[in-house]
């Protein structure tokens, strides 16, 4: 499957230039899920930019509910030559567990491929999900792979949160198998004070611009729910990890204060 190379590079190596005089965006947004009260709502949460991998959340409802994806370990897909593999994980055989720990961009592809267009494109309609632009990049026809990859897909912080609502409240209309099923395999560690966290990270990157972070999800302690969404572009270049992952890092220390 070919991959846009420039984006890879934008996205892994902060390799693009800042737009001139651009402010770097960022947004903390953290909602009761049950009311759909702003809990906390900082920053500029109503900008859209690509989801990145933050979209596999959708993919994985749309995956579960149409019977493309079975459970956590099944299908098992081989990797093949030609798929992207620009990080080690991924030059492997993945099954859905895998695929959403270590971020696996060809399975996604395998999902949505399997989909085809126009149950993809209905799926976007009926999640509501940001632009819901699933034509790709111009002229190349290669939404159906490449649409949340800092292509035609966008989604805002708010429009995370009002998504990711719609799914703990199970108000998507999707069978509660598939919710069951994506919430098993978007499970990270507990925070320290004890509540259970869904989570999903993603690297974007827009034309012009540093790539930016994502984390967006929901925790719970059994009796309440808050969704939350962290975007936060880098306003310099960096080294290291991924902004997705510095995002998640930084977020998920933060969070069991953000939760008292």
């Amino acid at each position: 499957m070919k991959i846009n190379t420039m984006l890879v590079l934008a996205m892994l190596a902060g390799a693009t230039a800042p737009a001139a005089g651009a402010e770097a965006i960022r947004c903390t947004l953290l909602l009761d899920a049950g009311s759909g009260k702003a809990l906390l709502r900082e920053g500029q949460c109503d900008q859209r930019v690509s989801p990145a991998s933050t979209f596999k959340v959708a993919i994985s409802l749309m995956g579960f509910d149409s019977g493309i994806l079975a459970s956590e370990h099944k299908p098992r897909l081989p990797f093949r030559p030609g798929y992207a593999d620009w990080l080690p994980a991924w030059r492997k055989a993945t099954d859905p567990a895998g695929w959403m720990k270590d971020s696996v961009v060809w399975y996604s592809q395998q999902v949505t491929t399997r989909l085809g267009q126009q149950r993809f494109q209905a799926y976007l309609d009926r999640f509501e999900y940001g632009n819901r632009d699933a034509s790709g990049n111009p002229g190349k026809h290669d939404g159906l792979t490449q649409a949340w990859l800092g292509s035609s897909l966008k989604i805002s912080p708010d429009e995370q949160a009002v998504f990711l609502r719609r799914l703990v409240n199970r108000t998507l209309p999707v069978s509660s198998r598939a919710v069951d099923k994506t919430t098993a395999i978007l499970r990270y560690p507990r925070l320290r004070n004890g509540w259970e966290v869904y989570a999903k990270t993603g690297t974007g990157s827009e034309p012009g611009a540093l790539p930016h972070g994502w984390l967006v999800g929901w925790a719970t302690d059994g009796t309440r729910t808050v969704v939350f969404a962290r975007l936060a572009q880098d306003d310099k270049r960096e080294d290291g990890p991924r902004a997705g992952l510095r995002v998640r890092d930084a977020f998920l220390k933060e969070l069991p204060s953000l939760l008292e």
